[in-house]
């Protein structure tokens, strides 16, 4: 039974079915609270502790769906492509929107942390929460946080802004569906930008372009300002 607790095969099987059966759900009841990945999350963690594995030997098995993570956010840029026309007509608006929105996410951090008393390796693991993992775990790293805690934190910010985000926008009168695309991609990423694309085709292109841009601008901001964060 251990040996096979242990298994690579096993826990990608696990991981896999966990996630089909999430977007069963989602599909059924059309609850943005029945998000694939936060039932995946759920179920996989009971699992690993009614078996008592640890996540050293779960993570065999997430590396190899983490390696499937970097063509799939590549293959965004398909919606991107039929969209060009939009790009091109809103392309100004959309450089500002993403610009202003990744310096308010750090600021937040920034801001917050220093209101609760976090730690400053805390801070730095925070920032990048609102970019996809590929970009966040980098700066992280460059800023001296902590991966860890910076992918844990990524993959919260985005489940929340899909779960919420599009209900929070419509109660503010945001209906245009570039201005939703931005939002939800600049805000919640590649896992937003799932739920982006559930909604329509321009707001997936858009949330699609936005991770991208937010995560370049949020670069350059990092390290522009990494010398204020000690």
């Amino acid at each position: 039974m251990s040996e096979l607790l242990s298994s690579t095969t096993l826990w990608l099987g696990v991981s896999i079915t966990c996630y089909a059966l999430g977007c069963r759900l989602q599909q059924k009841t059309g609850s943005p609270l029945c998000n694939p990945l936060l039932i995946t999350a759920v179920l996989v963690g009971a699992l690993l502790v009614l078996t008592g594995t640890s996540y050293t030997v779960y993570n065999q098995a997430g590396r190899l769906i983490a390696f499937f993570l970097t063509p799939a956010t590549v293959s965004l840029a398909l919606p991107i492509y039929r969209k060009l026309d939009v790009l091109r007509r809103n392309l100004l608006p959309i450089l500002a929107g993403a610009f202003v929105g990744s310096l308010t996410s750090i600021v937040s951090v920034i801001g917050f942390s220093r209101l609760f008393g976090l730690s400053p390796v805390t801070t730095r693991s925070l920032i990048p929460k609102s970019v996809t993992s590929a970009i966040g775990v980098a700066l992280s790293e460059m800023l001296g946080g902590l991966a860890p805690l910076t992918a844990i934190s990524i993959v919260f910010s985005g489940i929340f802004g899909a779960i919420i985000l599009p209900a929070f926008l419509r109660s503010l009168g945001v209906t245009d569906p570039v201005q939703t695309g931005l939002s939800i991609g600049t805000a919640a990423h590649s896992v937003g930008t799932s739920r982006a694309i559930q909604l329509g085709e321009t707001e997936g292109a858009m949330s699609g372009l936005a991770i991208g841009v937010a995560g370049l601008f949020t670069a350059l901001l990092v390290s522009a300002g990494s010398a204020f964060l000690g």
